[in-house]
């Protein structure tokens, strides 16, 4: 990278489910095939991290479509995509989730497809975009 844009980038190493103070005051997040690797009774942790201490203006926040796997001809019927995945949500799980951390932590979400979407599967990857919409000082 050129020198100006090198000394913008900062790079670290860290958990989503502890809080971190390095992690607040930015203004987006990207969470890229990142939930589906949790233990589901982590997620809370997750939650509260990034959406009630870093709080964001914005979260790009994507994970696999569980219903596209039908068309992963070498995917095993009930299997993940991956090894380490301990979930993988439909559309409507990953919407109704997504729709209660928003209402929960002061955020409108919005979803789109990632990748060629069927008409009956959807896309193979789901992404919500969260947007704040709170203050937290309205909150309180």
């Amino acid at each position: 990278l050129p020198d100006r844009q090198a000394e913008r980038l900062k790079l670290i190493h860290g958990s989503l489910i502890y809080r971190d103070k390095r992690l607040e005051g930015f203004d987006a997040a990207a969470v890229v095939e990142v939930v589906e690797h949790l233990d589901p009774p982590r997620l809370s942790a997750l939650e509260r991290v990034l959406f009630e201490f870093a709080r964001p203006q914005t979260v790009v926040l994507t994970t696999p479509n569980q219903e596209y796997n039908v068309m992963w001809e070498t995917l095993p019927a009930g299997q993940f995509r991956h090894t380490d995945h301990r979930f993988e949500w439909t559309r409507q799980e990953f919407q109704d989730w997504a729709n209660r951390v928003a209402e929960k932590h002061g955020y409108s979400v919005r979803f789109l497809p990632v990748g060629p979407e069927d008409e009956t599967v959807g896309s193979p990857t789901q992404m919500g975009v969260f947007e704040r919409t709170k203050k937290q000082e309205d909150e309180q």
